[in-house]
């Protein structure tokens, strides 16, 4: 069992656009219930233990209306300007995690997470101290082809040995700040935070989470998140 003396700082990624989605306003405000996404996703962390503080990343422009709505997460440390990529945003919100012993990044429109994600990857990362970091995944179900610019397929790779990864992936603090820091300097720019991490030398193990942990990201998973509600 995990030490609940352990600390967690969650970076709760609220910096996008929502291009996909086809909404004229970042997709982490679309309402449920009258609450805007990401504060579902706010109010699942201020209920887990382990979190013990959190640090919201979102654009300029948005500031006004995200402090608006979050006067009710006590949790939450401060609010940070984000940057042009995500990347970019994790990075500023870093600057601002200290005291801390790990560091979580979480989708803002991820609201399913649950509490058994951070005591099982805390519980990994005490037992092995070489662990860098703790990604929550999924197997996949499809069988995976990959294919050439023409779309025609040039090889089927055996799936049991991919996942698709997942929020929150869970980091030592350290090693996640040197990690963002070497991207920096040589220009990397990853696809998640977990990578970033690999390209610095990190181990990174999976953690088997859950299909319904889902990221709304277009308008058919937002029949998903209503039927969820």
């Amino acid at each position: 069992m995990y030490s609940c003396n352990s600390k967690i700082t969650l970076i709760v990624a609220a910096a996008g656009v929502g291009k996909r989605m086809g909404l004229n306003y970042p997709k982490q405000f679309f309402e449920i219930d009258n609450k805007p996404l990401f504060l579902l996703t706010l109010e699942k962390a201020e209920k887990i233990e382990a979190i013990k503080d959190i640090i919201i990343v979102t654009r300029d422009e948005d500031f006004h209306f995200v402090k608006k709505n979050i006067k009710e997460i006590k949790k939450v440390k401060v609010l940070v300007k984000g940057g042009k990529e995500r990347q970019n945003s994790i990075e500023n919100a870093l600057k601002y995690c200290e005291n801390t012993e790990f560091i979580a990044v979480q989708d803002a429109v991820r609201p399913f997470m649950k509490s058994k994600y951070f005591s099982q990857a805390l519980e990994m990362l005490e037992n092995d101290k070489s662990l860098a970091g703790v990604v929550v995944a999924t197997r996949l179900k499809d069988t995976i082809k990959k294919v050439d610019i023409r779309n025609e397929i040039i090889e089927t790779p055996n799936r049991d040995e991919f996942v698709a990864v997942q929020t929150p992936q869970i980091f030592r603090e350290n090693i996640l700040k040197k990690a963002y820091k070497k991207a920096k300097e040589d220009e990397f720019l990853g696809t998640d935070d977990s990578s970033l991490v690999e390209r610095y030398g990190g181990k990174v193990k999976i953690l088997i989470g859950d299909y319904d942990n889902v990221k709304i990201t277009t308008k058919e998973d937002l029949i998903f998140l209503e039927n969820k509600e």
